[in-house]
Formats: C-alpha cells, structure tokens, sequence
C-alpha cells in the first residue's frame, strides 16, 4: 500500500516548523520530510519526531545559492568545497534525526557551454556523497526538475537520471521520482515506472499545472497512485505540493483514498 510522507516546508505552512509535526500526525501521516531543515536546531526537530512518532523520510543537502537563483553547489567545481561542507553539514544533521534517505539537488548551468563541465563534475560529488551516506546508513537520492520553473536545471529528466545512474553505477545511488516536475515536462509516468521502479529510492508529487494539491490539475492520481503500487515500489510518496487552500482543506485526496491505510503502517 502506498505509504505517504507530508513536506513540511510547503504543508502547514500556516504553522511555525516545530507545530507542523503534530499537524502532520494529527492529520493521520506516518511520515514527513523537509527540504532544508538547518535554520532549526536538530534537536528541536529530533524532539518532535520522538514526541509524534514520525519517521523523518528525507531532507536535502545544503544547496547553497541554488533556491535564489544561483547555480548551486553539487554541479560547480569551484565550490566543491563548499559541496563537502554541505555534505558533512547534512551528515551531522543525519547523525541526530536519522532520515531514510537524503537529496542532492544537481543545480542549475547557465552557460551552454560548460554543460559538459558540470554534469561531470556532479556526478563525482554525487558518487563522493553516496560513499559518505552509505557509511552512515542513509540512501542517497538525486532528481529532475522542471527547466519551466527552474531555467538551467542541469538534470530535467528521466533519461537524464538514468544516465547518470548507469555512468556511476553506484549500489547507494537511486532516483527521486517528482511527479509535478516530470509532468511539466511531459513525461510518461506509468511508463517509467513499468521499466525502472526499482532504481527510485523516493516519489515526491504535487499536481499540475499549479504545483497544488491533487485534483488542482490534469493528473489522475488515483490511476497513477494503483500503478506505482502495482510497480513493485517500496518507498514513501512526499506530499510535496503548495496548497491551494490552508492545507488540511487540501487533504481531500488523502482522507478519501489513503489515511485509514496510513494510520495502519
């Protein structure tokens, strides 16, 4: 059964961070994850995991300028210092919460002509922290993402992740799968999931358009949810989406088809 995570940097946001897990729980989710939780104190964080019984699915390295409209760090040789600072960064936060798994964004290349420069130079970051995670037990996952929201995101999709797994050839290595950015760029879901479920380590999903709440847009996701459980799929589905309305008005989709399932995990 599919096993749902909430995004508590775009859920509850009409929260303060600390008061989204309870929310989280009350709301009859197993599981949360955040993009970049380092603004709190791991222990204030690792307090109300412990104090709602939530399993942290995920969070993301340090991305350094990225989220401003810079290039990032993972994809940028002259900031691979400041890549191995962001990795030790998320590892100390790792030794406190204990996520299943953690992200590397690839970033962003705005010159053409380094395109080749850069997707090297990530994928020797990306192969150095997944050696690092591993040590510490945590999987390692990386994504797409769409170049209509983020203009020169250096991977935009699947094939792109494929690759990238199939030149590394790394066993603690796997996709992050996010529906709304793949949709937006006209991927086929069913079909990608048919052929390589067993490489995604992590789904994240929003509808689209909008990047809302499932039922905002144009996917089914009932037929799409059936089928990457059919798939084989072991993972959690990050409710990754900005909702349209204040988020437990935006659960619709969650308590009609998968929350009685979720309290029973």
């Amino acid at each position: 059964m599919p096993r749902f995570s909430a995004n508590l940097s775009l859920l509850f946001t009409e929260l303060p961070l600390l008061e989204r897990f309870r929310a989280a729980r009350e709301c009859g989710f197993q599981g949360v994850e955040i993009q970049f939780p380092y603004d709190t104190p791991a222990a204030n964080i690792k307090a109300q995991i412990d104090l709602t019984g939530l399993e942290l699915v995920l969070f993301n390295v340090p991305a350094g300028d990225l989220m401003n409209g810079g290039e990032g760090l993972a994809a940028v040789s002259s900031k691979h210092h400041d890549f191995i600072d962001a990795v030790n960064k998320s590892v100390e936060y790792a030794d406190i919460l204990r996520p299943k798994l953690i992200n590397i964004l690839p970033g962003c290349c705005y010159k053409t002509n380094r395109l080749d420069q850069y997707m090297e130079t990530f994928k020797s970051n990306l192969d150095h922290a997944a050696d690092v995670f591993f040590e510490n037990g945590i999987k390692t996952v990386f994504e797409a993402v769409n170049t209509k929201d983020m203009p020169g995101f250096l991977i935009h999709n699947s094939e792109q992740m494929i690759q990238v797994l199939e030149d590394l050839n790394h066993s603690n290595i796997y996709l992050q799968y996010d529906i709304y950015h793949m949709q937006t760029m006209g991927e086929n879901h069913l079909a990608f999931f048919q052929r390589y479920a067993e490489k995604v380590g992590h789904i994240q999903f929003a509808d689209a358009p909008g990047r809302h709440q499932p039922g905002t847009g144009k996917i089914d996701f009932v037929s799409l949810f059936n089928a990457i459980d059919a798939s084989g799929y072991q993972g959690w589905l990050g409710a990754e989406y900005r909702p349209s309305v204040p988020t437990r008005d935006s659960l619709d989709w969650f308590g009609r088809n998968y929350r009685s399932l979720a309290r029973k995990i």
